[in-house]
């Protein structure tokens, strides 16, 4: 199952319209797509505007592949479960967010080797096409506490 989640706050319809037509490229794979639009209506995929946090849970755990936007929490659920997370950042040149965080954010893990970034909707079909269903591969691993050096770390910072 492909998981798809925009997050709670704002509609991403370049997101939503790129699965719309993965979705015909990939007949047999089940979507489940949790997200708000506001001028695209998919026609391949059903959209749920909500989820319960447990529904969220669950759906990430079930999942074979996440694709997101550049959301952290999305992105660190992905990583502690061990799914292969690709997310395609908002970007403030579209109204799809305030600022350009998302982009940091997606740099910063693309160049880590953390996450599968698409920069745009070509490059996430692609890399959709190259991955699924055959290659899937979470590129990184946290656990679900902090580690030793991080708590250590920020108790100096603290402490200074």
């Amino acid at each position: 199952m492909i998981f798809v989640t925009t997050g709670t706050q704002e509609p991403f319809d370049r997101l939503i319209k790129a699965i719309d037509e993965l979705a015909l490229i990939f007949p047999d794979a089940e979507f489940k797509v949790q997200a708000f639009t506001a001028d695209y209506n998919p026609v391949n995929i059903d959209v749920f505007n909500k989820m319960l946090p447990s529904e969220f849970d669950v759906s990430i755990k079930n999942a074979d592949l996440v694709i997101s936007h550049a959301g952290m929490g999305t992105i660190i659920s992905a990583l502690v479960n061990s799914v292969p997370i690709i997310v395609m950042p908002r970007l403030l040149k579209y109204g799809e967010h305030r600022n350009e965080h998302q982009l940091a954010t997606a740099k910063k893990l693309d160049d880590m080797g953390y996450v599968n970034v698409a920069y745009n909707e070509d490059e996430l079909i692609a890399k959709v096409k190259s991955i699924w269903p055959q290659n899937l591969e979470s590129l990184h691993k946290v656990g679900k506490v902090a580690s030793k050096e991080l708590i250590n770390s920020l108790s100096n910072f603290i402490n200074q």
